[in-house]
């Protein structure tokens, strides 16, 4: 960890292009030539989308693009010195001094801590003043050197304050008397504290950070800050927070343990401004203290008060989808176990396990195996073993619409929304509403437990809203608009949408139509919205299937099969048929494909499709379209709702599952190679969010 930064990584007053992109791809090239990041190109796409997400201009000239790529094999700095500048996007002009700072994918923890150093030394007026006058490269290294702690020479500023300063308050602090009026609390400085994050953790973290430290230091006041960084963080003591008049976020991700600050009167910002104008921070917070309308910190997660600007800067939509999919994907686990559970029980049990499996659990035990009714292939043992595991996984799946709902809530309201979440759930249940009116009842456990967390509370109070008075005022209003007014339409529409699926499936051409429409959907996004929902969809309607009504078993294998087209698609194409046509990177996302293909993952192609949307997406989706078309026309049919090729004991007919996909996967290699070869490359685009390795 010597060189972090070598001379061949220093461009001094050369002309790199006018445009921040042509910066970033040079100081890329340095990177890649030293053979420190495999792929030059691919460094720099990761950098620029991170530009496009916030840019990384800052006052004083400086500028840090910056990324954690996998296309780097070692945690490194190139540096630019800049004649004339490049807008970089700062609200004082161009910047001259510009580092990419590039962090490997998996970066360890004491390469993070060397780079934070580097972003908290550009606060620094004279390490910025000496990069201007070094006179060659092995100046600029020796100066960046010191700065990050490498080398003999050490000049690292000193850190900003963290969970390890004395608590709020205590000896040391300034004088009331020297403290402006404006900044006092009940004739005292006022005590503040403060989070500060980015999108990677690197750079934007900690240089906000000591901006506000070093504001609260000239303010005369009592301000500790916790970075939370990618290299980790350290809490602040519960005393520190206890002790604190307001609160101040400047953060562009989701606070962690954001409950810790709860009823503390906020200011929210994004990370950037934290670095521009802390004290105009500082000075918000202090007047929230005596604001009884100053917005509060209710302990919100992702929705509503989700104390982070970045879920304040989303759009509606986007905030919309995440909440959704954090629902989803704390729903899977209750789908895949629960699944692969009746998959099991109908392959130890027979497929008429079902017509007795509660009876024979209740009535029969190891050492009194049924006598009657066997329809397991394996005898009286099989019957009961198959019962057993039927049963659990059916009451696994039962969980499914509460589950969905009661993540939804968390999401938006954090802990206190998951009681109410689960409660609506089951009603929408109950209430025959099916998984729309599971969704629906979420929203609104959700909001309302949100909206309860928000309103101000006597301190005798605070410790009891989210255990006790949430909950329950959440559950009785959430509930009790599904049953009175929202459950019954629902559950209208659920009915008309089955019964359209039904008579669709009781046709060929209906059976192909699904099946076309399941496969588009799930190889749209790749993990996305549109993708999650027709897995859901596949994955409720397996709750009412049976030896007689075995669509959704044909519908749960196209959505199965088709969700596997684009990983696998993307492997075969980019690691056999066509290997000049991908970048030594994609060649290891290939590999790692094969495996998340087979295993039902169709994040697996999301790599791809982030830099090369328009050509990876619409071959993804025709093969998906064939594969999901092919598997209704074979009458595939799948009893696990996971798994890939790892539950082909609950898949029948296998050969149709195979050929169905290899159909589609083929296909699909084939187009992207055409396009590719053909069709003018697009720029990078983002491709919809995906809940964690799900499907």
């Amino acid at each position: 960890m010597s060189d972090t930064i070598t001379p061949e990584l220093v461009s001094l007053d050369a002309p790199l292009g006018t445009d921040k992109k042509d910066v970033i791809r040079a100081l890329a090239r340095l990177v890649a030539a030293e053979g420190r990041a495999e792929d030059a190109e691919a460094l720099a796409a990761d950098a620029i989308a991170r530009e496009e997400k916030d840019e990384t201009g800052l006052p004083g000239g400086i500028a840090i693009p910056h990324a954690k790529s996998a296309a780097v094999t070692q945690a490194s700095l190139a540096f630019a010195r800049l004649s004339p500048g490049v807008e970089f996007g700062a609200p004082d002009g161009a910047a001259d001094l510009v580092f990419l700072i590039a962090a490997p994918a998996d970066a360890a923890e004491a390469h993070l801590a060397v780079l934070s150093r580097l972003a908290r030394s550009l606060m620094q007026d004279t390490f910025t003043s000496d990069l201007r006058a070094a006179a060659t490269p092995e100046d600029v290294v020796r100066i960046v050197r010191a700065a990050i702690g490498e080398g003999e020479a050490s000049a690292a500023p000193a850190a900003a304050s963290t969970a390890a300063a004395a608590p709020i308050g205590a000896a040391g602090s300034t004088a009331a008397t020297t403290v402006a009026s404006d900044l006092q609390v009940e004739g005292r400085p006022a005590r503040i504290v403060a989070v500060t994050s980015c999108a990677t953790g690197i750079a934007h973290t900690f240089m906000a950070a000591d901006a506000l430290t070093a504001a609260g230091k000239e303010a005369g006041i009592d301000l500790v800050v916790e970075p939370q960084g990618s290299s980790g963080y350290q809490a602040l003591p519960a005393s520190v927070i206890d002790g604190a008049d307001a609160v101040i976020f400047a953060t562009d991700v989701d606070v962690r343990e954001i409950s810790r600050f709860a009823g503390k009167p906020v200011v929210r910002s994004g990370v950037k401004r934290g670095i521009e104008q802390p004290a105009q921070m500082i000075r918000e917070a202090v007047a929230a203290v005596s604001n009884p309308n100053a917005s509060r910190v209710s302990g919100a997660a992702a929705g509503g008060d989700a104390s982070t600007s970045a879920a304040s800067n989303l759009s509606w939509g986007a905030k919309i989808q995440r909440i959704l999919l954090t629902g989803v994907s704390y729903m899977i686990p209750f789908v895949a176990g629960g699944g692969l559970l009746i998959a099991l029980g109908f392959a130890l049990g027979g497929f008429r396990v079902t017509d007795n499996a509660a009876n024979v659990i209740i009535d029969n035990a190891l050492w009194n195996l049924p006598t009657s009714d066997i329809t397991s292939p394996f005898g009286p043992l099989g019957q009961y073993l198959g019962s057993v595991a039927f049963m659990i996984g059916s009451t696994s799946m039962s969980f499914l619409v509460a589950a969905l709902a009661g993540y939804i809530a968390y999401a938006i309201a954090d802990r206190p929304g998951i009681a109410p979440g689960f409660v609506a759930g089951a009603i929408a249940v109950t209430m025959s509403a099916g998984f729309i009116g599971g969704i629906v009842g979420g929203f609104l456990a959700g909001f309302i437990a949100w909206w309860l967390g928000r309103l101000p509370a006597p301190r005798w109070l605070r410790g009891l809203m989210p255990v006790v008075i949430i909950p329950l005022i959440g559950s009785i209003v959430a509930s009790g608009l599904m049953i009175l007014f929202l459950g019954r339409p629902i559950a209208a529409l659920m009915a008309l949408l089955t019964d359209g699926l039904t008579n669709l499936t009781e046709s060929g051409a209906g059976l192909v139509a699904v099946g076309i429409i399941l496969g588009l959907m799930m190889c749209f996004d790749l993990g996305g919205p549109i993708n999650k929902v027709a897995y859901v969809f596949a994955t409720t309607g397996l709750a009412a299937a049976s030896t007689e009504n075995t669509a959704p078993y044909l519908i749960m294998a196209a959505v199965m099969t088709a969700g596997m087209v684009p990983p696998l698609a993307l492997a075969f194409a980019s690691t056999v048929l066509a290997r000049p046509l991908f970048t030594p990177v994609e060649h290891e996302n290939g590999k790692a494909a094969w495996l998340l293909g087979a295993s039902f993952i169709s994040e697996g192609a999301i790599p791809f499709a982030a830099a090369d949307p328009l050509r990876v997406i619409p071959a993804s989706m025709v093969g998906g379209a064939i594969t999901g078309a092919l598997s209704m026309v074979f009458g595939v049919q799948s009893f696990a709702p996971h798994g890939g090729i790892f539950v082909l004991f609950a898949i029948n007919p296998v050969w149709g599952f195979f050929v169905a996909l290899l159909a589609g996967t083929v296909v699909s290699a084939l187009l992207l190679v055409v396009l590719k070869k053909y069709a003018r490359k697009s720029s990078t685009a983002p491709v919809p969010a995906a809940a964690t390795a799900t499907v």
